[in-house]
């Protein structure tokens, strides 16, 4: 076990020193945040599928399905994969080509500066809450490995990606995404093959699965209702988060932006698919475990050499520090770009990296908190999610592609999208409080932008009315 700790932290070592190395090469906010705009194809694929390849599918979703079945693989991978791809064909071309920084920078240019702070405040938290799960996800893998108690294991998870992401900027991020895509998928393999190996086979494996585990639907008496809110909350609730419109941005065009993202879903499909196997394999080889989360790290510790265990568990880290480096660079790009450095009015780059570093440090801070009192990773994923993102959706649809509303009714909707959430969820308990919000928020912009438009038609008539009176 001593050697296996000692490998782990040689390749969380040789990963900060990646990130140190292309500190060196930024030199201004653009290369922090969007690795220069250089993003090709290949590099921006990568970076996507293993941006998005985080906790909550080496993990979580392994450990959901583990504990519900094939139904526990509704959100990792096919609902994320269809948030990944939706992005390439709808959206990513457009949001290139409008030479954003961030998201938010899309709210002020549509509406007004007044709106682009709201958003910040909205979509921000979910970025960190993003970035929680993930140092979750790393303290269940260094407690695996290490024996130690998961609360210490989380805290020093989160003081290595604090400083890794705090070094590196973005374009560590696409660099170090490379590699570890490869580890990732070699890691995945390799334990996939021992699972199998140790079942009997593939055949023999799922001959002896039960069949209700097999379900993709579940066998709970859900509403097509509630159905809906399980599929709406990872595509609508995630396809514009600020991690992946930063691989958009940080894209040489419109046409690789939206390749990159297409692709990268496609990745992320075959890819996560075999998690999603080795949870439903695991309780015939590991039945009645008391941390489902740990399936994954449990069964490589059993059944793999010291030394491909550590291939393993290099994987598992690869994924996880994918993931919350561009959450936090998310969330500090927000918080700098569009709230701190307009505020105190820095035109410096130097100073806008340096502004940029520190919030990233706060945020891993937050983030840190969050992990320690989060029941489950599934948990924050879902809530990152869902957490005020119906307004922003649409608010950006019709901001993005139409010019009917104005700062009012984007206001209004931002509002009512996060209130409808938050009340449905957390007081009210309902069944749908996804769906609830997503259909508050398009009612309430529409309503709005309407009495907004009839509302500038009575003021033109009247000034019209005005300028004829003075005419006769």
């Amino acid at each position: 076990m001593n050697t296996v700790l000692v490998g782990i932290v040689v390749y969380i070592l040789l990963q900060l020193l990646v990130g140190v190395y292309c500190s060196r090469k930024i030199t201004s906010e653009s290369d922090y945040l969007l690795a220069g705009r250089s993003l090709g194809v290949g590099m921006g694929s990568l970076s996507v599928f293993a941006t998005w390849f985080g906790a909550e599918t080496c993990i979580g979703a392994a450990g959901s399905v583990y504990e519900n079945g094939l139904s526990g693989a509704t959100v990792d991978p096919f609902g994320y994969t269809l948030c990944l791809v939706l992005m390439g064909l709808v959206f990513a071309a457009h949001l290139w080509r409008r030479n954003l920084t961030t998201l938010a920078d899309l709210f002020v240019q549509r509406y007004s500066a007044g709106i682009q702070s709201f958003a910040v405040l909205l979509i921000a938290p979910t970025s960190i809450m993003w970035a929680a799960a993930q140092v979750r996800a790393f303290g269940q893998v260094l407690s695996s490995a290490s024996g130690l108690e998961v609360d210490i294991a989380i805290a020093v998870a989160a003081a290595v990606v604090i400083v890794y992401t705090m070094y590196g900027g973005l374009l560590a991020d696409v660099v170090t995404d490379a590699v570890q895509g490869i580890a990732l998928i070699i890691g995945l393999l390799l334990l996939l093959v021992i699972v199998l190996e140790a079942g009997g086979g593939l055949d023999v494996s799922i001959a002896r699965l039960d069949a209700e585990r097999l379900g993709f639907f579940g066998t709970s008496e859900k509403s097509g209702l509630e159905t809906l809110e399980q599929w709406a909350i990872p595509i609508c609730g995630s396809v514009l988060s600020q991690e992946l419109v930063a691989r958009v941005l940080a894209s040489r065009s419109p046409e690789v932006a939206r390749r990159a993202c297409v692709y990268g879903g496609l990745l992320y499909l075959a890819v996560g698919l075999i998690p999603v196997t080795i949870g439903l394999l695991g309780m015939q080889l590991l039945p009645g475990l008391n941390e489902p989360e740990q399936i994954l790290p449990t069964l490589a510790q059993k059944y793999l050499h010291s030394f491909f265990y550590v291939v393993f568990a290099g994987a598992l880290i690869s994924a996880i520090l994918s993931t919350v480096d561009s959450a936090l660079l998310a969330a500090s790009a927000l918080l700098s770009h569009n709230l701190v450095v307009p505020l105190v009015k820095v035109r410096d780059d130097a100073a806008k990296v340096k502004i940029a570093r520190m919030i990233v440090l706060a945020s891993g801070i937050v983030a840190f908190a969050l992990a320690l009192n989060a029941g489950r990773v599934y948990t924050l994923v879902e809530e990152a999610s869902a957490f005020g993102s119906a307004g922003i959706f649409t608010v950006v649809i019709f901001g993005l592609f139409t010019s009917f509303g104005g700062a009012f009714s984007a206001g209004v909707t931002l509002a009512v999208g996060m209130l409808t959430w938050i009340v449905g969820h957390h007081v009210l308990d309902l069944a749908t409080p996804y769906l609830v919000s997503l259909s508050a928020a398009l009612a309430s912009y529409v309503l709005v932008a309407t009495w907004e438009s009839m509302r500038r038609k009575d003021v033109k008539l009247g000034l019209i009315a005005a300028w004829l009176r003075e005419e006769h």
